[in-house]
């Protein structure tokens, strides 16, 4: 059975490919998209991949998660370091869910180094790029099948 997985970014990810590209590359959010729709594929996971620069939607986002009881990967992004909202939603999600980060929190200043998210994920992946997708989607695919859903 194909589970369906949310992958949520938050604030300024639209603008991947073009801001900061020494941090951040430049591949765009929707060629990350299109890579992480090819691989869900090959791994019998369906994904709604979907970015939002507004904290309150993220926090909607998320508890439609809850509600509709699926696995999570979110790169927060701003959202990271101050969003009470957000870490309350996240932790409301049963599934697992996993944190990413395109850069190496941990090696930046420090205004970067501490998520709150970071507290409720199941796993963070960080520095890998945009390929912390694809390794996100990968252990993703492993948890669920772990941990699978009380109705399935």
């Amino acid at each position: 059975m194909t589970e369906l997985v949310y992958v949520l970014n938050g604030s300024n990810l639209n603008m991947l490919g073009k801001r900061e590209p020494h941090l951040y590359g430049t591949t765009t959010l929707a060629q990350v998209q299109q890579r992480v729709e090819t691989l869900a594929a090959t791994l019998d996971l369906k994904c709604d991949f979907r970015q939002t620069n507004s904290e309150a939607t993220m926090v909607d986002w998320l508890q439609e998660a809850f509600e509709r009881d699926v696995g999570v990967i979110i790169n927060p992004a701003g959202f990271s370091f101050a969003s009470v909202p957000v870490f309350d939603a996240v932790k409301l999600v049963r599934r697992p869910l996993i944190e990413l980060h395109i850069t190496n929190i941990h090696k930046r200043d420090e205004t970067y180094r501490h998520s709150l998210i970071s507290r409720a994920a199941m796993g963070v992946i960080c520095g890998l790029g945009v390929n912390g997708y694809l390794a996100a989607l990968y252990a993703m695919a492993l948890a669920l099948r772990e941990n699978p859903a009380l109705d399935s």
